[in-house]
């Protein structure tokens, strides 16, 4: 008799974890079919990949695979082969997210043909032929930005005494600090490059506006966001939205997954 129960009980158990293996595959498969799964982070200038790390600890926990670029920021040549040798590596459609000047890596690694979309986070959309400094002339920064005139080896650093303020405003102090300290400066050549084909005219595109920036004005961000036909998410926050907002910053990037699967 108590065999028998175990058998039973053993069967039942047996048919209970299949059912929930089954519920797991469909779970992922859903998710396979409904989003992109790749996602590609590019840092822009006076920081690095680690800054992404509250929006990847977001990602990866819902299934993403997230690749953080580490781009040198010797030049946007450079940084965007750096870009496309982790495209190179990816087998299946990807979202390729650029904040700040990721924005003008995106726009033209953006032409990959693993790339299927564009989430500009607080960043550079340039057009055709358009200097980054022409854009920053067009809309400035606000007299708390800290842009630095560039060093004896031409790279552009920002001021550590207004990176709290003009960068990061939204942060504890402490951690400005750090980022201060840490930040990877910028060959002052990028802002005079150019890019022949943006990606964005041909691609879909989605925009993170931080209506507190200041170091790209907010203004500029909107022109930017119109002119490439981006959908549109304003934000409250400083130029590292995606730092100080990390969830609101993932859910633009899930938005743009989930309308690129379809």
């Amino acid at each position: 008799m108590k065999k028998r129960t175990l058998f039973r009980n053993s069967a039942l158990i047996s048919r209970c974890l299949a059912v929930l293996l089954l519920l797991v595959l469909q779970t992922g498969l859903a998710m396979g079919q409904s989003h992109l799964k790749d996602i590609v982070l590019v840092h822009g200038a006076f920081a690095d990949g680690s800054g992404w790390e509250a929006v990847y600890q977001i990602l990866s926990k819902k299934g993403y695979k997230v690749h953080v670029v580490g781009n040198p920021n010797t030049g946007l040549p450079d940084d965007v082969a750096a870009v496309n040798r982790v495209l190179d590596k990816i087998t299946e459609p990807v979202v390729l997210v650029g904040h700040s000047y990721g924005g003008a890596i995106i726009t033209e690694a953006g032409n990959h043909p693993r790339v299927a979309g564009l989430v500009y986070i607080s960043a550079f959309a340039p057009d055709a032929n358009e200097p980054l400094l022409k854009l920053l002339e067009a809309a400035p920064p606000t007299p708390k930005s800290g842009f630095l005139p560039p060093d004896k080896d031409g790279y552009i650093w920002y001021d550590k005494a207004k990176y709290h303020a003009g960068f990061c405003g939204d942060l504890p102090k402490d951690k400005a600090a750090f980022l201060a300290d840490s930040q990877v400066p910028v060959s002052a050549t990028v802002f005079g490059a150019v890019i022949a084909n943006p990606a964005w005219k041909s691609k879909k595109s989605w925009y993170v506006v931080a209506t507190q920036d200041e170091t790209i004005h907010p203004d500029g961000q909107r022109f930017m966001a119109k002119r490439i036909g981006a959908t549109v998410t304003e934000i409250k926050a400083s130029h590292l939205v995606f730092m100080s907002q990390p969830k609101a910053t993932t859910e633009v990037i899930e938005t743009a997954a989930a309308a690129l699967a379809k």
